[in-house]
């Protein structure tokens, strides 16, 4: 409860100008702010002006400043579009899966009063380079900012030649999160049908302090808001559930809330810096929200359980009554096969797979008892994750994306951060008689290890018709207190120009091993040139890998933008493959002959 601002003693701060009280609150966190706002009223009007949260949404660093008025425009005030942005800032960086071998690469970005996930497809290097060529990439998914500061998820997929938008919730934000899962949750209905859960892109503007302070002091984390309005004990979480139930779930909630997408809603995600055309990206936000509050009604981030529970229940039902007509002695081989292609319940897996007695798996039905509705979320949460050489071991079967940890370009680090390039010298662009080269992406890292520095560069990403090396591995680790002489094997660089080198590193470059899956290592040196340029060369093939420093934000704002993949598979591409599944679209500018292949 509000005080007057004599009981509060905050006489001295009213009596300061609005231009000096912001730049007081500039030593005070968000929630600080808030805070300050709760101690009488008078304090609570000058601690919400839109001066004081311009200051605070600009100390975010999410946006510069001239987009901050823009976005501004679609929102209530500053004090909203704080509130989204300090809920989604953490969602911000670099999100991985290991498969496909070649890449799987999500950068999330801010959009236009969204974040916008954006994959980066395995590509050749245009003829324009990397600085001036379109990079190609695709949507995975977005995070819309409503006029209160709540949010709104969607997710992106294709389908039957369409591409389709799958609305959802987001269920959780965890502010150190490094796992992004993809997951479906019950909910309770009530009041003739709406849900408990509403919708996080149909807050209401009343109470926006109120969910403020939670989404910035969270103290409930954990628990979905569902659980939180109600009180209710923590239902069974969808990780506990078999693969084959989260998978068919999955699918078949994202096969009835799909919206297809229109060609307005196919536009820009965030503005491009050539054009940068606020009014298209505010028009698109608005068409989108205004989409979200047409189906409110029916809310379509939800599906009926009682749907599916009938059509699992008819699966099984028909997959007994095909068992029943076969001789009984191979009765326990077709309910195994069959129950492979339709789906198991968790109910009968768990009796194949546990062991000792024990339940591996919570049951389906348990699950679905927890809810009136089911719907798509988002959850953002923090796990103990092992890695190795930069790169996080990750789980097989989960739907889910794993954040890098990228280290800052400090003094003594100065070469930390996300590189691209290509093999072979000299490094330029490709022409009409030389093919265009695969594009690579590393993530350069430093560790310490048995009292030695070292400078790991781990591939995120490969532009080849058929992956070189696994996802993660370390193309080459140099030993930063081992300083080399040696000479570069080339005295100028394509366009005749004389190389300033700066300093040299000796360490290994990633060879064949034994098999794919274990590669081995080869002599090299690491190249420092005064221009900022990499150059990795192995000793015994004089092969070099050019890379230089790529900011990913300024590359998709030039990129070109294709479709999708089928729902499930455009967030976590489960299937074990060793080629470019999105070939259809990275041949379309680069024209390739190479097959693809994948294996299981």
């Amino acid at each position: 409860m509000l005080s007057d601002n004599n009981s509060c003693g905050s006489k001295l701060l009213l009596a300061l100008p609005d231009d000096i009280f912001a730049v007081v609150t500039r030593s005070l966190k968000p929630k600080d702010v808030f805070n300050l706002s709760l101690c009488c009223r008078s304090l609570y009007v000058h601690a919400s002006s839109d001066k004081v949260w311009l200051t605070q949404c600009e100390l975010l660093g999410v946006i510069p400043h001239k987009d901050l008025i823009e976005w501004r425009k679609g929102v209530n005030s500053y004090k909203a579009l704080c509130r989204f942005l300090v809920y989604v800032q953490p969602l911000i960086g670099i999100w991985v899966h290991q498969n496909p071998e070649l890449g799987n690469v999500v950068y999330v970005m801010p959009g236009f009063i969204s974040l916008v996930g954006c994959r980066i497809i395995p590509q050749e290097l245009g003829p324009l380079g990397i600085d001036e060529g379109p990079i190609l990439w695709s949507p995975v998914f977005e995070i819309l900012g409503n006029v209160d500061g709540s949010s709104a998820f969607i997710f992106h997929g294709r389908e039957r030649g369409n591409n389709y938008m799958y609305p959802g919730s987001i269920k959780g934000i965890d502010r150190n999160c490094n796992v992004l899962l993809l997951e479906v949750e019950p909910r309770q209905q009530k009041d003739g049908g709406k849900l408990v859960h509403s919708k996080s892109f149909a807050g209401n503007p009343n109470p926006v302090d109120k969910e403020f302070s939670r989404k910035i002091c969270p103290s409930d984390r954990g628990l979905s808001m569902s659980q939180r309005i109600q009180g209710s004990k923590p239902s069974v979480p969808f990780s506990r559930l078999a693969f084959v139930d989260r998978k068919k779930l999955l699918e078949v909630v994202t096969s009835q809330i799909r919206v297809k997408v229109s060609q307005s809603g196919d536009g820009l995600c965030f503005p491009c810096l050539e054009t940068e055309d606020f009014n298209k990206l505010s028009e698109r936000h608005v068409r989108l929200m205004q989409l979200y509050d047409n189906e409110l009604s029916t809310d379509p981030t939800q599906s009926d359980l009682g749907e599916i529970r009938k059509l699992f229940d008819n699966s099984h039902r028909d997959a007994y009554r095909s068992q029943g007509s076969k001789k009984k002695s191979l009765v326990g081989y077709f309910r195994d096969s069959f129950k492979s292609i339709i789906g198991k319940s968790s109910l009968e897996h768990t009796k194949h797979s546990s062991s000792g007695g024990s339940n591996k798996h919570a049951q389906f039905q348990d699950f679905l008892r927890s809810g009136d509705t089911i719907g798509l979320t988002l959850h953002a949460s923090t796990a103990r994750l092992s890695s190795y050489r930069a790169w996080p071991n990750m789980h097989e079967s989960r739907f889910a994306l794993y954040k890098l940890a990228e280290q800052e370009p400090l003094t003594g680090q100065e070469h930390a951060g996300l590189w691209a390039g290509t093999f072979g010298w000299p490094p330029g662009k490709p022409s009409a008689d030389k093919p265009g080269k695969a594009l690579f992406f590393l993530l350069l890292s430093y560790v310490e290890s048995q009292g030695e520095r070292h400078l790991i560069g781990t591939k995120i990403l490969e532009g080849t018709h058929y992956v070189l090396h696994p996802n993660g591995s370390a193309m080459f680790v140099v030993n930063i207190n081992e300083p080399s002489d040696e000479s570069f094997p080339w005295a100028c660089d394509g366009d005749s120009d004389v190389l300033d080198l700066k300093e040299v590193f000796s360490g290994e470059g990633i060879a064949n091993g034994y098999g794919f899956r274990y590669p081995g290592s080869k002599p090299g040196s690491l190249f420092v040139f005064e221009d900022g340029m990499l150059v990795f060369t192995w000793k015994e093939s004089r092969a070099a890998l050019t890379l230089q420093r790529v900011n990913l934000q300024d590359l998709l704002k030039k990129g070109e933008r294709v479709p999708p993949l089928p729902p499930i598979a455009n967030f976590a591409y489960l299937t074990k493959s060793y080629s470019n599944v999105y070939a259809g679209f990275s041949n379309a500018l680069h024209p390739t002959s190479s097959p693809r292949t994948d294996r299981s």
